[in-house]
């Protein structure tokens, strides 16, 4: 089997896939389930529910604040407790709606049958009522990112969709929420893309999936067989092989240029597989996105496992639900090690975007103490996007912000590759995040004027 990957840079941390062998766990549901309405990229959804309303599982209560936005919809039944303030995963308190969760009563509109719907049988599905149903859904992108995926279906005037990939990668060390998920629901993953492909009038479909994998690229492999729109591309075991730039690079050999290109810019739209299944979920079943695969693993923790949660869930349950927090001093992350953000509270609640809830320990996590920069480029071998990160990393912190607009710091995807990989432990990618932020809000204020 000839193995494909991204031509530039790269990293390989070391592999931790706990929970690979775990069948998935409803999770249980919470007493009180906490909503931010920040739970994707563009403007907050506008709460659409007050204090005392009474919600099913899969009522609106909070509606999209834009175009580039996405509803959100309640994942329990019971009463609005109160529309207030909350942390999420971010550690800033930020607008929420909190519901006290009443028995599990769900919206009847929802198919909750296990009968697997497919587009043959539903030939009244246009690509526009397939758009709209995302829409109206609420679907976000799954692999973290969270951008509104009816937008991708729509890209502008000047680009042409070719295909759809399905990003079934997961190379952050830990993670198995997405493997499961292929693995438990290939056949409705398999609806999704051929409704995405539809949506984005393609009749061509990848699924990408790492060779560390292979009961998932052989499972998908047979599933796919009689069907020659549709091809599962084994991909080489290499970090961050499941940036969308990096992974239509690998899967079929075209560059993205630099933002504001994206990769419809080359005829791919990415989607995860998450969404995938989401997408098949919303149009075939109606029912809104409320719930997600998420993983919740570590190599201390005593029962560590994969979950469907409600949205809204403290992350505290989950934790407790594998064992508890172990013992001694740890680091908790929404997300793996590489790209997840450490977080101040394990109260904050499971969101749209929330793919997995990692506790390294205080051995693990502990970072060295910074050395002078000995000059070796390492960083600059490892940075799939070309970047010289030592530089940029430099650039920020003397907040030399138009050079380092100049050298293309807007390109960096913060995969932390540059920082994993320095043999001195300089925080060059925390550096790079304050600079990025920095020069992205100079090109907002610019825009702003023309």
């Amino acid at each position: 089997m000839k193995l494909q990957t991204f031509k530039i840079g790269g990293v390989h941390p070391e592999e931790n896939k706990l929970t690979s062998d775990k069948v998935t766990q409803v999770a249980a549901l919470p007493t009180q389930a906490v909503f931010p309405l920040s739970q994707h990229i563009g403007a907050p959804a506008k709460p659409v529910v007050k204090k005392g309303d009474k919600v099913k599982v899969g009522t609106m209560i909070a509606e999209a604040g834009g175009f580039v936005s996405a509803p959100i919809y309640s994942s329990v039944s019971g009463t609005v407790f109160k529309i207030d303030e909350a942390i999420d995963a971010t550690g800033y308190r930020k607008p929420a709606i909190i519901i006290n969760v009443e028995g599990d009563e769900w919206e009847e509109s929802i198919d909750r049958s296990d009968k697997l719907e497919t587009l043959a049988d539903h030939p009244e599905l246009t690509p526009e009522e397939i758009v709209e149903r995302i829409k109206v859904a609420g679907i976000t992108g799954m692999g973290g990112a969270g951008f509104p995926t009816f937008i991708k279906l729509c890209p502008p005037p000047t680009a042409k969709a070719e295909c759809i990939i399905i990003n079934g990668v997961e190379c952050e060390p830990y993670i198995t929420a997405d493997f499961r998920l292929m693995m438990e629901h290939a056949d409705e993953i398999l609806v999704g893309l051929d409704l995405l492909m539809k949506a984005a009038k393609v009749e061509k479909g990848y699924i990408g999936i790492e060779e560390n994998k292979p009961e998932a690229i052989q499972l998908l492999t047979e599933k796919t067989a009689n069907d020659p729109r549709i091809e599962v591309v084994a991909l080489a075991q290499k970090y961050p092989q499941g940036g969308e730039k990096q992974l239509v690079d690998a899967v079929i050999n075209r560059q993205v240029p630099a933002p504001p290109a994206i990769p419809v810019n080359v005829g791919a739209i990415v989607q995860n597989v998450g969404t995938a299944f989401a997408v098949y979920q919303a149009v075939m079943k109606r029912k809104p996105l409320f719930e997600r695969y998420t993983t919740v693993t570590g190599k201390k923790v005593k029962s560590p496992g994969n979950f469907l949660v409600r949205m809204g869930t403290p992350m505290r349950n989950l934790i407790d639900a594998c064992g508890g927090m172990p013992e001694g001093d740890n680091k908790v992350l929404a997300g793996g090690p590489m790209m997840g953000k450490a977080l101040m509270s394990i109260d904050v609640p499971v969101c749209k975007g929330t793919n997995s809830v990692t506790i390294l320990s205080d051995e693990d996590a502990h970072r060295k103490a910074a050395q002078p920069c000995i000059r070796c480029a390492k960083c600059v071998s490892a940075c799939p996007m070309g970047l010289e990160p030592y530089l940029l990393a430099v650039l920020s912190e003397k907040k030399m912000y138009e050079r380092a607009e100049a050298e293309e710091i807007v390109s960096c995807i913060s995969c932390g590759s540059c920082q994993f990989t320095c043999p001195s432990h300089r925080p060059i990618l925390d550096n790079i995040l304050q600079g990025k932020a920095a020069v992205m809000g100079i090109i907002r204020a610019r825009n702003a004027k023309k």
